[in-house]
């Protein structure tokens, strides 16, 4: 099921917005990415069941103490996920997305954690699974990973956004690796939206259910309906925040914004999460310009 024209028109003029306040700004927008780092760590982790918090990720990333004890693994992954996110910054404005590059990206995130499968596609007698779903046998997975590929670069006519669900929900899929399926794929999915000109997204632990509820929805119906909205709404915000930032505007708690301007928390709210508005999230507050005109 494909993005709509209405939903495909906004998309366009954000990003007609973004690339002419960008001009000239690439070092703002860097700053902008670094900061965003730990956040983008955090929910990806947290989606995958760590117990990290964001307070916790963000000292681990700056070689701060931590006030409790925490797996040497957990570490790890919190700052092998970051020099993924960090490298993935340049690698996409150079080269398209492979195979190689996806293998290399699975080294940096499990190297040190479990170097026997780092780097390295599920071999034989190597079965995991998804939930209730069984993912592909392993001695599928190479040739499953060529197809979507083939798919995802011969397919010229399909809207940019379609066909970087489906490749997500193709991976996810497949689950080629035998850990670190799920972050790496988050990380693919920003690698094709950075590799077009847009900014990274963030897809959040609060908002797991509907994003596992989109793998149902493709495992079950064929339907990428559910994963196509998730991550429009998400690159959506994603452009509110660097435009906001790249206007000089100044930013203000959305509930702030509702106290000041006397409007209705719950509709604002409401349209905040349907990108109705051009709200964004830092360390899961909503905020907005405080110069923001709203009808």
């Amino acid at each position: 099921m494909a993005i709509t024209n209405p939903i495909k028109k906004r998309l366009q003029s954000l990003k007609t917005q973004y690339d002419t306040l960008r001009k000239g700004k690439e070092a703002f927008l860097n700053i902008i990415d670094e900061a965003e780092i730990p956040e983008a760590v955090f929910n990806s982790n947290a989606i995958e069941n760590s117990t990290l918090t964001l307070r916790e990720t963000e000292r681990i990333l700056l070689e701060l103490d931590l006030s409790r004890e925490i797996s040497l693994r957990e570490v790890y992954e919190a700052k092998n996920l970051a020099r993924v996110v960090d490298y993935i910054r340049a690698k996409s404005q150079e080269t398209d997305l492979s195979k190689e590059i996806i293998l290399f990206l699975h080294q940096m995130l499990i190297g040190g954690i479990n170097d026997k499968i780092a780097g390295r596609f599920r071999k034989k007698g190597e079965y995991v699974r998804i939930g209730t779903y069984v993912a592909s046998a392993p001695e599928q997975v190479e040739r499953l990973i060529d197809e979507i590929f083939l798919e995802y670069g011969s397919d010229l006519a399909t809207y940019f956004m379609d066909k970087i669900a489906k490749f997500h929900l193709d991976f996810e899929s497949i689950h080629p690796f035998n850990d670190g399926n799920g972050r790496i794929g988050r990380v693919i999915i920003n690698y094709q939206l950075q590799h077009f000109g847009f900014p990274s997204i963030i897809i959040r632990d609060k908002e797991k259910k509907n994003y596992y509820k989109a793998f149902l929805e493709y495992h079950d119906k064929k339907n990428t309906r559910v994963m196509e909205q998730i991550l429009t709404l998400a690159l959506m915000e994603s452009l509110h925040k660097r435009i906001t930032y790249l206007k000089g505007d100044a930013i203000i708690t959305l509930a702030e914004y509702i106290k000041k301007n006397k409007k209705s928390a719950p509709a604002f709210s409401n349209a905040a999460k349907r990108q109705n508005i051009p709200a964004f999230r830092e360390k899961g507050v909503w905020k907005i310009s405080e110069a923001f005109k709203s009808v």
